[in-house]
């Protein structure tokens, strides 16, 4: 089927719920995804963080093609060995003690706001001054879940569905005094990104990340991490909290887990996971043996190929060839983000969403844009220089072809940019 056909399909089956790029997507290898008619196009969104070891990798064929000859889901009413494997990796990684796994980043943020209610509930039958509020931060974006987007700040995903989850409320990101002045022994858990993903690739401070830890012991609250994004070696850590050395209580991660294939997680700490009893809380497709084995074959080539020291070492030079392009271009106003998790801001002077298409329609480099002046990068961790520089190559041409435009608009009109 071609695209005319299947874009046709859609508008007549599907609900719209995603403004997709024309392209039709038939097949991949490495960090290059294959379009109709042989097209290939660089891949620096590897499906919005999730393909982190990019495309046809053989590891992930071999996993998958063992556990499609075994059993592909058992329910979790029974054993299988996929899940104590992943879960002891995850727990070693991340320095959390419990696992729980579901399918979806927007899953594993619903449980862990039941888990830090639930906690919250437990200590206040020991006696605890705890609350049942939560605390979240201005620019996140956490899911689209009932209860995930009620704590995402954006109120074009909340008002449509009002009323959501009470009781969250925001304060200003990174920043330390609305913090203290904010906290109260009112709130069960504080909710951050290390890294804000949709709120335009933004890392937490030091100082800020500090305080949160500081401000939820003393009361007893829980400091509820989202990795979905940052987490699993997106930043060359583990997990982004670890750039920190500050350890929360609950964390989520999912989209890079299982190469490809729908699977999330919340870790939580002994202390946290003492509230959970069966029948609290379950899913039915979540952790099967098939997204399992996968996810332990993607943990152990990460390992195997030292994949983390390799996201550092290209994530540096792809930020510092965006740098010099930033010299080069003043409508770059800021280059931000940490490991293979990076963005350009532009000014208002150039619209974000033309330069988007020139790098996939004209230079076949796929990107995306969030928070509508970032140009968010999130390639697979196996790209390489010479990969970062076709990357950058496109964006400087870009940039290039869409100023002298708007020089040329504004010599007809008699302006000048900006205008």
């Amino acid at each position: 089927m071609r695209l005319e056909e299947l874009q046709a399909a859609e508008q007549k089956l599907l609900l719209p719920t995603y403004e997709r790029n024309p392209l039709l997507v038939t097949g991949g290898e490495g960090v290059f995804l294959q379009a109709e008619h042989g097209v290939r196009y660089l891949d620096l969104l590897s499906g919005i963080g999730v393909s982190a070891l990019g495309y046809a990798h053989p590891v992930i064929t071999a996993a998958i093609q063992a556990a499609s000859a075994s059993v592909l889901h058992t329910s979790n009413l029974f054993f299988h060995e996929g899940q104590a494997a992943l879960a002891l990796r995850l727990t070693e990684a991340s320095g959390l003690n419990r696992a729980f796994f579901c399918n979806s980043g927007t899953e594993a943020w619903e449980a862990a706001l039941k888990m830090a209610r639930l906690y919250g509930t437990m200590r206040r039958g020991e006696g605890a001054a705890l609350g049942t509020r939560f605390l979240a931060m201005e620019g996140s974006f956490h899911g689209r879940t009932m209860g995930s987007v009620a704590t995402t700040h954006k109120e074009k995903y909340r008002e449509p569905f009002a009323p959501v989850m009470p009781e969250v409320d925001y304060i200003p990101f990174n920043d330390v005094a609305a913090l203290e002045a904010a906290w109260s022994n009112e709130y069960c858990a504080l909710l951050i990104e290390p890294i804000q993903g949709e709120g335009g690739i933004r890392p937490v401070s030091q100082a800020f990340m500090d305080a949160a830890r500081a401000v939820t012991q003393r009361t007893g609250g829980l400091l509820v991490a989202d990795e979905i994004q940052a987490g699993f070696g997106r930043t060359g850590k583990w997990f982004a909290f670890q750039h920190y050395d500050v350890a929360p209580d609950i964390i989520t991660v999912a989209k890079p887990l299982a190469g490809g294939l729908p699977l999330g997680a919340m870790l939580c700490t002994d202390e946290v996971g003492r509230a959970m009893q069966p029948g609290l809380h379950g899913t039915t497709f979540g952790g099967g043996p098939l997204a399992c084995r996968v996810a332990v074959a993607v943990f152990d080539e990460i390992e195997r190929s030292a994949l983390l020291a390799h996201v550092t070492e290209v994530g540096a030079y792809f930020e510092q060839r965006l740098a010099e392009l930033k010299q080069r271009h003043p409508q770059i106003v800021d280059v931000r983000g940490k490991g293979l998790m990076l963005a350009i801001e532009l000014s208002d002077a150039l619209d974000a969403k033309a330069v988007l298409e020139q790098m996939i329609n004209t230079h076949h480099v796929l990107i995306n844009r969030t928070s509508e002046t970032v140009l968010r990068f999130l390639p697979p961790y196996i790209l390489k220089a010479e990969h970062v520089d076709l990357g950058i190559a496109a964006l400087d041409a870009s940039l290039r072809h869409l100023n002298e435009k708007q020089l040329q608009a504004a010599a007809q009109t008699g302006g000048t940019i900006g205008d």
